[in-house]
């Protein structure tokens, strides 16, 4: 599909009753696991990326590694949406020039934060500057408008209804309001806005299904994937000191491989039956 129609396809998954439950990857071959399992539509984690270079989630670090990642994730046959952190920049110009290059990689949106590393929120005029920016750069590109208000505990339902409406007004195509699990809040936020809410998924909290129900558009993972990954790197390197790792489940070598080229005319060579054996191409 051309440009113009994946833009379009991103905005169709954010419906009524059916979310679009997003995972999050952090370099290319979560991603490409991700995209050869069937997912539409794949974001980044921030942390993940971060994290995964050695540098701080949230402080701005990881803008090389963002970019590197997303104009290679980008052609793979899902859609891709990228964490951007507070932008990478030190103002509107500088945003507007990141996404600019996103979107000419083939990324179909973007998340935006208002959260800073010292804990507090960005003042909302300020936010809403780099939203207009984002939409001005590249307007067709899904702004996906966060605000931390719950995450950092820096204000509450007001606060995060004041600051929705200001990004919606401002451009933002959707509204992000990850921490919260109040079921109240998280309905009412749902029916003030006319642009979908996202919602990040909880381990043993609210249900995929019942956040739909009320009202929820995009639901996240988030940075869980790659936290998982490490913990069952770990768990996996135990069994490894026991001699007890067993293969079942495990991908070959062949098929791991394969991930790095699976999605660009040069196939790996896995098993016939698996992974590494993919006939889709983007």
């Amino acid at each position: 599909m051309d440009t113009t129609d994946r833009y379009a396809a991103f905005r169709a998954l954010h419906r009524s009753g059916a979310p679009l439950l997003l995972p999050n990857a952090w370099d290319h071959a979560s991603a490409a696991a991700l995209a050869r399992a069937g997912f539409p539509a794949i974001g980044t984690t921030s942390l993940g990326v971060a994290a995964a270079a050695g540098k701080a989630d949230g402080a701005g670090a990881a803008r090389a590694e963002t970019l590197l990642l997303a104009r290679g994730i980008a052609r793979l046959p899902a859609l891709v949406t990228v964490d951007i952190e507070g932008g990478f920049g030190e103002g509107p110009k500088d945003v507007a020039e990141l996404v600019r290059e996103l979107a000419t990689a083939g990324v179909v949106g973007v998340n935006l934060e208002d959260g800073r590393p010292d804990g507090t929120l960005t003042a909302v005029g300020p936010q809403c500057d780099l939203i207009r920016a984002v939409k001005e750069a590249a307007p067709e590109l899904f702004l996906n408008a966060r605000t931390d208000t719950y995450w950092l505990r820096a204000g509450g339902e007001r606060e995060s209804h004041e600051r929705a409406a200001a990004y919606s007004l401002a451009g933002a195509d959707g509204v992000f309001v990850p921490g919260i699990q109040d079921e109240a809040v998280i309905g009412g936020l749902a029916k003030a806005l006319d642009v979908p809410l996202n919602i990040l998924y909880a381990p043993g909290g609210l249900s995929p299904r019942r956040l739909a129900e009320l009202g929820v558009r995009r639901v996240s993972s988030g940075s869980l994937l790659f936290r998982a990954a490490v913990q069952h790197a770990v768990d996996v390197a135990r069994e490894f000191t026991r001699g007890t790792v067993g293969a079942q489940g495990l991908p070959t070598y062949a098929e791991a491989q394969a991930l790095a080229t699976a999605f660009d005319g040069h196939e790996g060579t896995g098993d016939a039956d698996g992974p590494g054996d993919a006939t889709v191409r983007g």
